[in-house]
């Protein structure tokens, strides 16, 4: 039995995880702190498991299968101008009998007999229009096989690209909201320092007021950059087709 390059690899994955894609053992995972590039499968299990999952992939695999069938079929069309034709029969059939004795009067009798006849025979027609028609048909069955073949490779490079652009996206934005929450972190601590500041009236109202909308924009900043992260995260889960159970 063979197996091909997809199967081979999701399998090694699912061997590596110790049980099925949609089983593993739940990972913990601190976007501030871990890597998520360390948590996701390898990016060649990504793109293999993507184009195994993908609908039209998978239609325009079916369309290739239709057309071979197409193909062979009009390449063995001309067996259908070659034939056999049997008869077969049975009845009686009656026999008139005259004869004559000694110059009398011919004298006439039948007699009837129980037969069985049968006949076969072969033919063989090869019509131009059929020749010709038949040669056609191939052709065209063949070039739509093409035609599906490089549908799906254009549609396949164009998934990896997706993936590819969808698995670093992930990765850039989990650094983005490292990045925000470090400044969060820096506009607060700033903050709590204005506070005290402004509790003992070293700074004015409009400084304490300009730093409360920095945390403010830091602060709003910092969640959507966070479901920028998850988004990211779930759309890579979806184009895959798998779920990597990180949380």
């Amino acid at each position: 039995m063979k197996f091909d390059r997809s199967f081979l690899l999701l399998l090694f994955f699912i061997v590596l995880t110790n049980g099925s894609v949609f089983s593993q053992i739940k990972q913990t995972f601190d976007p501030f702190t871990d890597e998520i590039k360390d948590k996701l499968p390898p990016l060649s299990i990504l793109l293999d498991s993507a184009i195994a999952n993908d609908p039209s992939i998978h239609f325009r695999n079916l369309q290739i299968t239709v057309n071979n069938c197409k193909v062979k079929i009009a390449q063995t069309d001309w067996s259908r101008n070659l034939g056999l034709q049997a008869n077969l029969g049975y009845g009686t059939i009656d026999y008139l009998n005259n004869s004559t004795i000694g110059g009398s009067t011919p004298s006439s009798y039948t007699t009837s007999q129980n037969l069985t006849q049968y006949g076969l025979g072969a033919y063989v027609r090869f019509p131009a229009a059929d020749v010709v028609g038949r040669k056609n048909l191939i052709k065209l069955a063949k070039a739509e096989t093409d035609q599906a073949e490089q549908m799906v490779e254009q549609q396949t490079r164009e998934l990896r690209q997706k993936v590819i652009a969808q698995y670093n996206d992930v990765i850039v934005k989990q650094q983005l909201l490292k990045i925000r929450l470090k400044y969060l972190e820096t506009s607060r601590i700033s903050m709590q320092l204005a506070e005290k500041e402004f509790a003992n009236g070293t700074i004015s109202v409009t400084e304490f007021t300009r730093l409360t909308e920095i945390v403010t924009h830091s602060e709003t900043d910092f969640e959507i950059v966070k479901m920028d992260f998850k988004t990211a995260y779930m759309l890579l889960e979806e184009m895959v087709g798998m779920k990597f159970n990180i949380y």
